[in-house]
């Protein structure tokens, strides 16, 4: 008979596996982190309920969690194909912003395809900033960058760029039609697709 797994090890394990901290995870489940440590440490256990909201904060099912102790991470077979259902549109004063891919949860990369709407940098105001890294090529049109750091640069179709997303910037519209642009955000936090979401949230028009 297989011994039964520890659930206090399957959770340490399971948060080193994708890095996170105990704060991340209390983050994530709205569990706090005196009980997970009290978990992790044996000190106590989680009724079924406490299971199944840590489970669904992780994005994961109670039997992932309890699949042992192994310190190996098990492979992954995550897939989406971008359709109307999995894109969430968020318009805002300088972007329409698509959020691509969004039936998949914890992402490490968040896919965006934005048309710019500002084309001067009075018209787009404070300079963005926010945790992580991105890369961002042009579909269509050309538009203008401009950071805290650097000279501005134009970029056509085709043309791309990277940036550490921390330095302030701006993408500029330049032309008569709005540019269309691929991005891809990434970053340590556990949740960055809701990250950039909440950045937004103030400059949000209706649609």
């Amino acid at each position: 008979m297989s011994e039964q797994p520890n659930l206090g090890d399957c959770l340490r394990n399971l948060r080193k596996q994708h890095g996170w901290t105990l704060q991340d995870v209390s983050h994530l489940t709205g569990v706090a982190v005196s009980t997970l440590s009290k978990v992790e440490n044996d000190q106590m256990s989680l009724t079924y309920d406490k299971l199944l909201q840590v489970c669904s904060g992780l994005g994961i099912h109670v039997t992932e969690l309890l699949s042992g102790a192994s310190k190996q991470p098990t492979a992954r077979t995550r897939r989406s194909v971008t359709a109307q259902g999995n894109t969430l549109r968020q318009l805002t004063r300088n972007y329409d912003y698509y959020y691509l891919a969004t039936d998949l949860v914890k992402k490490r990369m968040v896919p965006i395809l934005a048309n710019a709407r500002a084309r001067t940098l009075e018209e787009f105001g404070p300079l963005t900033r926010h945790a992580g890294e991105e890369f961002l090529i042009v579909l269509n049109g050309e538009i203008e960058l401009h950071t805290d750091q650097y000279a501005p640069v134009r970029l056509k179709a085709g043309e791309s760029v990277y940036i550490d997303s921390t330095m302030g910037h701006a993408y500029l519209s330049v032309g008569e039609g709005d540019a269309e642009m691929l991005c891809i955000c990434s970053g340590e936090e556990p949740d960055m697709e809701k990250t950039l979401l909440d950045i937004n949230k103030e400059e949000v028009l209706e649609p």
